[in-house]
């Protein structure tokens, strides 16, 4: 008799904690289910750009960042120091200043790029992006916007750029190397070389971003985002 009485809280028991448990218990990623890995990746994407954008679209973003910073080419190297000695290197320095001030001006209108790129994430990128290594996130921006960013940096970073002086010297000069052969497409113009080292810096500060939310999930300050990545360090 009482084992018939006790039968229907204990199934009631049981049932409470299989249910409770993916809320107690860290997933693991094969337990998550599409949507929520979708949504944790999607809400990770937008977290590491957004942060990546606000740490660079600004003045001194890349300035006063040793890791993104933007200096000329190595082959100038050997000018900057002929300038030294006739106290006119400042005129490089100025030119380095002009293009990291370039290339915080463009970072913003990235964002949008960004942000259009998360919206044609499909689960099968997810699954794939989750699995994929600890900048599989970044690798998938960097696919779905290289160019599109390019596009749209380039006649932003010219803007700036065209206001120095010695941006004309160095398209100039830089023509000539590329004739002989020391100097690459991407280095050609002053616009181009800008261009593409502020991209870089953009992609390298979300890795960075994305890193962290990996390694610390619950840091990110969101329920999706510490669920699905938390199983992502279980699996």
């Amino acid at each position: 008799m009482w084992k018939k009485f006790l039968n229907p809280f204990v199934k009631l028991a049981c049932g409470l904690v299989i249910c409770a448990s993916p809320a107690v218990i860290a997933l693991s990623l094969s337990d998550l289910s599409n949507q929520d890995a979708s949504s944790g990746l999607k809400a990770a994407l937008e977290k590491g750009s957004s942060v990546a954008v606000a740490r660079l679209g600004v003045e001194n973003g890349f300035l006063n960042n040793e890791k993104v910073k933007i200096r000329l080419p190595e082959k100038w190297d050997r000018a900057r120091n002929l300038l030294k000695m006739t106290g006119q290197s400042k005129k490089f320095d100025d030119l380095e200043v002009a293009m990291n001030r370039a290339a915080e001006s463009a970072v913003p209108f990235a964002k949008p790029l960004l942000l259009d790129a998360i919206k044609t994430m499909t689960v099968t990128d997810a699954k794939n992006i989750l699995s994929g290594g600890e900048t599989s996130v970044t690798n998938f921006f960097r696919k779905k916007t290289s160019d599109s960013l390019a596009v749209k940096f380039l006649p932003l970073v010219k803007g700036v750029t065209d206001k120095t002086k010695l941006a004309k010297n160095y398209n100039s000069a830089m023509a000539q190397a590329q004739k002989y052969g020391v100097a690459t497409e991407q280095e050609a113009t002053v616009e181009a070389y800008v261009t593409k080292r502020a991209t870089d810096g953009l992609y390298l500060m979300i890795a960075e971003e994305e890193k962290a939310i990996r390694q610390d999930p619950l840091g990110a300050g969101s329920k999706i985002i510490s669920k699905v990545f938390g199983a992502v360090n279980k699996k």
